[in-house]
């Protein structure tokens, strides 16, 4: 009997890599956006950390859901060595509340215009919570290593993949291809360990 996993963004693309994946996965299970639940509530994502708010977006979807619903949010992020870290959890709005990707890239690449190749490196984060019908919660989190390029190159993806070179690929995430970014993005790393705990003891 296949399930469903009700997941807590507005983002069609998000939609279509968690769908993909889960596929790929060839788990009884199939994955649904908010928009089967009438789109996504409000969240003011203020936790300060990925997981506080992956659990603040799981939260707010469960609250229309079915009663038996099992819910997945993810909050993912960039994290810069020479910025600190940021745009870490602000990286959606690192260029203003309802900035679009083009904006936020845009300001990434003029913090980073006078920083030398070798200090570019960068890090994807995601962090996946899953809340069950008993109100079970669960974290599974990946990473993905790389650095920032200089202009943009590449029409896949989204958000900053237009700029990440993974390690050892000489193309950015948006040059790639879904089936090559999701086998070693972050969020294909997190998604592999919560396929496990789906998954159960064999």
């Amino acid at each position: 009997m296949t399930r469903t996993i009700y997941l807590a963004t507005g983002n069609a693309h998000k939609l279509r890599e968690f769908q993909q994946m889960f596929a790929a996965a060839a788990l009884p299970w199939k994955v649904e956006g908010a928009a089967a639940l009438g789109g996504m509530p409000p969240v003011d994502e203020n936790a300060g950390t990925f997981s506080g708010n992956a659990l603040l977006k799981a939260h707010a979807l469960q609250k229309p859901a079915p009663k038996d619903a099992w819910v997945l949010a993810d909050d993912s992020g960039l994290e810069v060595t020479a910025l600190g870290g940021a745009p870490g959890v602000h990286s959606a709005r690192y260029a203003g509340v309802g900035a679009k990707d083009g904006a936020n890239t845009e300001k990434l690449l003029h913090a980073l215009e006078i920083i030398p190749e070798g200090s570019r490196s960068a890090r994807f984060v995601c962090v996946l919570a899953l809340r069950g019908p008993d109100d079970a919660e669960k974290f599974f989190e990946g990473d993905c290593r790389g650095r920032i390029g200089r202009v943009p190159s590449g029409g896949g993806g989204f958000g900053y993949d237009p700029v990440f070179f993974p390690d050892g690929f000489d193309k950015t995430f948006a040059e790639l291809g879904d089936d090559v970014k999701n086998k070693i993005s972050h969020r294909g790393q997190a998604l592999r360990k919560l396929f496990i705990h789906l998954r159960g003891p064999d």
